[in-house]
Formats: C-alpha cells, sequence, structure tokens
C-alpha cells in the first residue's frame, strides 16, 4: 500500500504487541485479568498502534531525526567533537542535564511558567490529573494491580502487583478512602484545570482568533466526557444505590475509546512529542560547551558550530539552499549572524529600490 509508511507500520506493529504481551504477562497468563475491560484493552492496544506509527513518522522528520540522533550520541558520549571537548573539560554533561531537562520539562513544566503562570496553573492541573488518572487505570486494567481479600478477613484489602501482594489495609480505614478515591481526586484536578482553560478560550482574544474545533476544542470536550462520565460512575453507586451505573459505564467506555482514538492525530499527541525537549536540553547544554560559529561578515560569536553545521544538514536535507556566491567563495547563510541577516536584507531592499 503506496499510503502505509513500511517502518511506522513496523513500530506501531512492534508497540501493540509489547502492550499485549505486557498484558499477558502482567496478569499472569490473564489470570487476574478482568474480561469486563476487554474493550478498554483492545482499544489501548491499537491506540498504541497509532501511536507507534504517528510517533515514527513524525521522528524520520530531517528536524526531529537531528535531534534524537543527537540526543542519543551525547547520552551515550559518542558525540561530535564538540561534546567531547565539553567531556574533557570535566562537565557533567549527560546526567545532570536529563535529570534537569526531565524535572522542567516533564515535572515542573518551567518552559510554561515563564510565559504566563496562569496557563503554568491550568497544565499542571491538566497534566498532573491525567497523568495520576493514567497511573491507575491502565495497571488495573492490564490486570498488572488487583485487590483480594485474605481467606479469613473480608475486613482486609490486600494489594497484588504482577500477582505478588505488596501491602494490605483495612477495608474502612483512611488509607483504603484515599486509595479508592483516587481516581475521583485526578478528576477533580483535571476539571479544575478545565475550566482554567475554557475560560482562557472564552475570553482570549488571540486564543479566540486562532483556535480550531477539531485541534483545540474538541480535546477539551474529549477529556471532559471522560472526566464527568467516571465522576458519575462514583456518584450512582455511592449515593444513587446503582442507579444508572450501567448506561453510564457504557457511555465512560465509549468517551475513553473516543479519546485514546483521537490521542495519536489531534493535539493531545503533544504528550509524546514532548520527549523531544530532553533531546533539545541535551543539544543545547553541548552546544553552549563545545565549539563556537563566528559570523563570516562581522566575526561575531552567534551560535554553537554544532547546531549550525547541523542546520546546514537539514536545510539540505528538506530542499533548501541557502549558498550563495560571495566576495570570498561561496556562502552559506547561516553562517551568517541574526544582527548580519538583518543588515543584508537591507541592503538587497535598498538597491532593489535602487537607492
Amino acid at each position: 500500500m503506496p499510503f502505509l509508511d513500511k517502518k511506522a507500520a513496523i513500530a506501531g506493529t512492534v508497540l501493540a504487541g509489547l502492550v499485549a504481551l505486557a498484558v499477558f504477562t502482567g496478569s499472569m497468563g490473564l489470570r487476574h485479568f478482568d474480561p469486563a475491560v476487554t474493550l478498554y484493552t483492545v482499544g489501548s492496544i491499537l491506540a498504541a498502534f497509532a501511536v507507534g506509527y504517528r510517533f515514527t513518522l513524525w521522528a524520520q522528520r530531517p528536524p526531529s531525526r537531528m535531534y534524537f540522533l543527537r540526543g542519543l550520541q551525547i547520552l551515550t558520549r559518542r558525540g561530535p567533537r564538540a561534546i567531547r571537548q565539553s567531556q574533557a573539560r570535566k562537565k557533567s554533561l549527560p546526567e545532570a542535564t536529563l535529570a534537569n531537562a526531565t524535572g522542567e520539562n516533564f515535572v515542573a513544566q518551567n518552559f510554561i511558567r515563564r510565559r504566563s503562570t496562569y496557563r503554568w496553573i491550568m497544565h499542571l492541573c491538566l497534566s498532573g490529573g491525567c497523568t495520576l488518572a493514567f497511573a491507575i487505570t491502565f495497571p488495573l486494567v492490564f490486570g498488572w494491580v488487583h485487590f483480594s481479600s485474605p481467606p479469613n478477613d473480608a475486613e482486609i484489602y490486600q494489594v497484588n502487583v504482577f500477582g505478588f501482594a505488596v501491602d494490605q489495609f483495612p477495608v474502612h480505614g483512611f488509607k483504603a478512602f484515599v486509595m479508592f478515591n483516587l481516581l475521583n481526586f485526578a478528576a477533580v484536578l483535571v476539571l479544575a484545570g478545565l475550566g482554567l482553560a475554557a475560560y482562557r478560550r472564552l475570553t482570549n482574544a488571540g486564543e479566540r482568533a486562532t483556535q480550531t474545533f477539531m485541534e483545540d476544542l474538541l480535546p477539551l470536550i474529549l477529556i471532559f466526557a471522560v472526566t464527568v462520565t467516571g465522576l458519575m460512575l462514583t456518584v450512582s453507586y455511592k449515593f444513587l444505590d446503582g442507579a444508572g451505573h450501567h448506561l453510564m459505564a457504557i457511555v465512560h467506555m465509549w468517551s475513553v475509546l473516543v479519546l485514546l482514538f483521537y490521542i495519536p492525530f489531534g493535539k493531545l499527541f503533544h504528550m509524546f512529542q514532548r520527549s523531544c525537549s530532553l533531546c533539545v536540553s541535551l543539544y543545547k547544554k553541548a552546544g553552549a560547551d563545545g565549539a563556537r560559529a563566528h559570523c563570516v561578515r562581522c566575526g561575531d560569536d552567534y551560535a554553537s558550530q554544532m547546531h549550525v553545521d547541523d542546520l546546514k544538514t537539514v536545510l539540505d536535507q528538506v530542499g533548501f539552499n541557502y549558498r550563495y556566491a560571495g566576495t570570498k567563495g561561496e556562502v552559506h547563510y547561516q553562517d551568517i549572524c541574526p544582527h548580519c541577516r538583518r543588515r543584508l536584507l537591507a541592503l538587497n531592499q535598498g538597491t532593489t529600490l535602487r537607492r
């Protein structure tokens, strides 16, 4: 099929196979797998294929591929000369930078805080709540975690992970209350983030002018549907004696499946694209510690030499030729600093206008 990328299809199949294998082995040969969540599991496997396919397509693009290759080289300490020079100066490049980048980009999300405190709080609520919900639901659905009671005491719950008992607690204790309501706590956190996001999209003129339904509004609607229907399940069995529980369970299941299938093809895919930011952080650190590029026109230091060389390679790969004949031979536009580029632009505009 000409429309099917072979590498991406292989990557998607491998990822889907790994998820299926993890479900089978983690549930001890499906002994601890609940048949009631079969559709959730099938949806997760299919979504894993789509994520692997889409991620491979994106990672094959020249800029993304360059960042990932350089990040891998830095982590394995087999990078270019600039990286080896940095290591020779005994600078803890890979370890410190990787840890800092993970904390700043994935946990603290400081890159958003520097733009807007409001957006930072909003993203922390959404990402924190969704991450907590995923961390709870996937192990439960896949059968990696299940609860049981000792044969002689029905008032004790035992936590089993991959078939091994790791903890136990009284059914009516505080720990049980926290354990059984973690998803509800995550839902409240997500609703707070959704409220902040909705208010911003309704009142911010810039967002209203650029937002689209598929990319900006639909993900909020899907997350809201999953969150509210999940909370309604708790309301049903705690306060309504189970009234409407079956119908709400079906609606919740389909909303979850739609969200899973939307993730690889919509805005929420940026959750996986953020992995490239770790490579970018490593890349910047390596460039700052390595050789520097100097403008061929004024001689100023304006960027890392590694970045300039890689940018030339990427531009060639995407079909852009920025070379031109200078007074001292062929010159690449990337060898000129931004300040001189602006001056050259003004000079050429003046020449075109015959001034």
